[in-house]
């Protein structure tokens, strides 16, 4: 009878067996060793997947839009998830208890009991929320509108939160002075190694 760490060196030794002779067989099958799929990116691939869109609006893109185009676009591209009035609709399968997809509402909730969450409760720079606008939404079709379709989305989110007047102009000037209600309520992160 073998003892435990001689059992333990016999299936270790086949474990090692079945490997070796895989790929032996794999090799004498003409299988590449490498596949080769694909070709590398080039810089013009890279910037036109890499769009994301900082706190200072760096890379922001031309276009404008207002609140009322974005009311208009947001019907059609973006109440069937966040509602008609920007409250979300009735709680979708595999959300968190309580989430509706609401944007707007909630300020100076998130240290309370019952936090809510919203572009206008929490979210700290519009910036980064035309960035999320343009690469993630409408859930359907991400990066589906134009610049100014976004410009004017987040025109009309902003101007439904009280955050901008209904008749700003919002483009690459203007988007990065919008100062959101939550901004000073994020604590800076005291790691500077893990943003080198």
């Amino acid at each position: 009878m073998l003892q435990a760490p001689d059992r333990i060196v016999t299936v270790v030794l086949a474990a090692a067996f079945l490997l070796l002779h895989t790929a032996i067989s794999a090799r004498a099958q003409d299988y590449p060793a490498k596949f080769d799929l694909g070709a590398p990116a080039s810089a013009d691939d890279i910037k036109a997947v890499d769009i994301a869109i900082g706190p200072d609006g760096e890379g922001l893109p031309p276009g404008k839009g207002d609140a009322e185009a974005g009311s208009k676009i947001f019907v059609n591209a973006c109440s069937a998830c966040h509602g008609a009035n920007l409250q979300g609709v009735a709680r979708l399968p595999d959300m968190p208890s309580g989430a509706a997809l609401r944007l707007t509402g909630g300020r100076g909730t998130l240290a309370s009991k019952n936090p809510v969450m919203t572009v206008e409760s929490y979210w700290p720079y519009a910036t980064t929320l035309f960035d999320y606008v343009r690469r993630a939404m409408p859930f359907s079709a991400p990066g589906s509108l134009s610049n100014d379709e976004v410009y004017a989305v987040v025109a009309y989110i902003l101007s439904e939160g009280h955050v901008i007047d209904k008749t700003t102009i919002l483009d690459a000037q203007t988007l990065p002075r919008v100062q959101m209600p939550n901004r000073d309520g994020f604590v800076p992160d005291p790691r500077p190694e893990k943003f080198k």
